[in-house]
């Protein structure tokens, strides 16, 4: 099937050989001359475009030449992956599995106490969204090693964004309520996305940005922890750090209670320690992953036979037993907290899917297996549309987790399953032993966790390789750390934006020169050795020529012209006859560029210089011979490379060896 297909494909390409036309010299080195592609109609030109940029992966390749029955399976298998691997499925893998379960239920159960807290819900119902969600997506999901549930910078984003509409002490039903609203338009957002095949949206989000974001957000998140760390009554409901360390530091004398900083710092050293030791030996990552359960098992115990609640130290107090109840009938269908909580929602699914697609793309590459990111999308959004109706607040993919799970050696999505089995259990019966957890503990547990989000090294490399990224890590870092998450976002996602526009309206424009003893031109810069031919002056538009950037290109040759005429002058060199513009790197060009291009032509014919055009891709010729910029220019001006146009315009230069 797959030769018949390549002998079609060689077909057609023969087929178009024979009809496509040339334009340029015919006085070429090789005799070859610049090709014209067949023109496509708008119909197959739009269809083409379309494709490419929702189908680029060719989700449907395997339907192909399938009888309906095959065909009907992998519809089945395209939204629910789970039938697929499990017709493989072994006890070898279950065990695996098995153990890799045990092991993040160990480290998620304390977590999800903690990131309840973050987003100002009880702790119940942390617990809840390590039940629901991590089902659903080990059906739906696509990647092997993702462990899904609450996460630390979603809990802390959603938590900041709904006690600005909602104060969660005064009105905490509402407050609930509101919180579901927002995990069902989460859902809603990631799903759609999925659907409509939209996730290059998420990738206007850069690395830098991303880094100094979650940094920030670590930040943010272990100076919140402050007040159960030292067991602060009164605190600041404010994110930044100026208030944070106000409210801290206006407690010192009478608001800290000894008993809760020594039991905090004892466990957050503990917890720290095991993971150092963890980073130093891959083997103990077990130290590292069952440490915050030990943590919570002794100091319960501690608290409950020395009574040092009844001392000041701040416990969890109680936590509702039994399964997640429906919550459908909370959600906000109507009035004005809908709108409210769709805002919160998008912002808040948006990061999440952000997270999640970066942690299950980073582990799908280090076991080398595919990784679907539309599946993905689809996926954590029926996860989170189920768990608003189901009690749960937003879930998402947990690096900690899903490092443990690949650490502890995981083969398929069972290993979610077997963690919400243990939170299911947890919930059922042992809650109620959660009663005497002290506070501190979980504040060191989720300092702990979010110490990893603080990524020095890769926050070197950005400032290593590109100072503009690094900017731009900066204004997420600082935005916030003092402001708020919500603005440190928006800081991320805008200068993420102007980055790009940046690039495009200002695209580089190199001046290239021959390397002795060849037929190649390089960038001057990088290639100092590179001369320059006599008379000719050879540049290089490193972009696509838009609307955006066209009259910059125009502007940037003619002062290249300028100066390097104004240097030729002082040499008392022979003046500059031709401007030769190399274009293999210009991908496609608009109405505007070509106008700009025709505008060259006539100032740089006004000033006795000829304007020639190398290396033309397809898409660009096409254009520029429908606009009969061809035949304004001369066919005699249009070469298919660099070294064929410097042959026709000077030949005495030669090859400078």
């Amino acid at each position: 099937m797959k030769n018949s297909s390549v002998s079609s494909e060689r077909e057609i390409d023969s087929s178009n050989a024979s009809q496509v036309r040339h334009i340029g010299n015919d006085n070429s080195t090789h005799g070859h001359k610049v090709g014209v592609p067949p023109r496509k109609n708008l119909f197959h030109d739009f269809a083409a475009t379309f494709r490419e940029v929702f189908f680029h992966d060719d989700p449907l390749y395997e339907f192909k030449d399938q009888p309906k029955r095959k065909k009907f399976l992998l519809g089945i298998q395209f939204f629910f992956p789970i039938v697929g691997w499990a017709r493989e499925y072994n006890f070898k893998k279950f065990r695996g599995d098995l153990i890799a379960g045990l092991t993040i239920a160990s480290l998620c159960i304390p977590q999800d106490i903690g990131y309840a807290k973050l987003a100002n819900v009880p702790a119940n119902y942390g617990l809840y969204t390590s039940f629901v969600p991590p089902l659903i997506y080990a059906a739906m999901g696509s990647s092997r090693d993702i462990a899904i549930g609450p996460v630390a910078v979603v809990s802390l984003l959603l938590g900041d964004m709904l006690k600005n509409e909602i104060n969660p002490k005064k009105h905490p039903n509402e407050y609930l309520r509101l919180a579901f609203t927002a995990t069902f338009f989460a859902g809603i957002t990631e799903a759609a996305l999925g659907l409509l095949r939209l996730g290059f949206i998420i990738d206007y989000l850069s690395h830098a940005a991303v880094v100094g974001f979650m940094a920030g957000a670590a930040i943010t998140i272990g100076l919140q922890q402050l007040k159960g760390l030292l067991g602060v009554k009164t605190f600041t409901t404010k994110t930044d750090i100026v208030s944070v360390m106000r409210s801290v530091w206006s407690n010192v004398h009478h608001g800290w209670n000894w008993e809760t900083v020594v039991i905090g710092l004892v466990f957050l050293a503990f917890l720290l320690t095991t993971k150092y030791i963890a980073s130093k030996k891959k083997k103990l990552f077990w130290v590292a992953a069952i440490a915050p359960m030990i943590s919570v098992i002794i100091s319960t115990l501690c608290v409950y036979l020395t009574r040092a609640d009844k001392k000041g130290v701040n416990i969890v107090r109680h936590i509702d037993k039994g399964i997640n109840p429906s919550s459908v009938h909370k959600i906000y269908w109507t009035g004005t907290y809908l709108a409210k909580g769709a805002k919160i929602g998008i912002t808040a699914g948006m990061v999440g899917l952000t997270e999640a697609v970066a942690i299950g793309r980073t582990f799908a590459t280090l076991k080398d297996y595919p990784i679907d990111g539309n599946k993905e999308m689809l996926a954590l959004g029926v996860m989170n549309i189920a768990g608003s109706m189901t009690s749960c607040i937003v879930a998402t993919g947990s690096f900690s987790r899903s490092a443990v799970n690949y650490m502890a050696g995981c083969n398929t999505a069972v290993s979610n399953i077997v963690m919400s089995m243990v939170v299911l259990l947890t919930v059922e019966v042992i809650t109620p032993l959660f009663k005497y957890t002290p506070n501190a503990v979980i504040a060191a547990i989720i300092i702990s966790a979010v110490a990893g989000l603080i990524d020095i090294k890769a926050a070197c490399q950005i400032w290593k390789v590109d100072k503009l990224d690094f900017l731009s890590l900066l204004g997420a870092f600082f935005g916030v750390i003092f402001k708020s998450v919500e603005i440190g976002l928006l800081i991320a996602v805008a200068l993420s934006v102007a980055k790009i526009l940046l690039q495009v309206t200002r695209p580089r424009i190199a001046l290239l020169g021959n390397l002795p003893g060849t037929t190649i031109y390089r960038n001057v810069e990088q290639y100092p050795n590179a001369y320059k031919v006599p008379e000719v002056l050879i540049l290089r538009v490193d972009s696509a020529i838009y609307f955006s950037n066209a009259n910059y290109i125009k502007e940037r040759i003619l002062r290249w012209l300028r100066d390097e005429r104004d240097l030729i002058r002082e040499h008392g060199l022979p003046d500059i006859k031709y401007l030769i513009i190399e274009m293999s790197p210009v991908t496609d060009i608009d109405t505007t560029g070509i106008h700009s291009l025709e505008e060259l032509h006539k100032i740089s014919t006004k000033r006795e210089v000829q304007l020639v055009i190398a290396n033309p891709g397809p898409l660009v010729t096409d254009k520029l011979q429908a606009a009969k910029f061809v035949e304004l220019i001369g066919h005699e001006h249009i070469f298919l490379t660099v070294a064929d146009a410097v042959a026709a315009c000077a030949p005495n230069a030669g090859v400078n060896t």
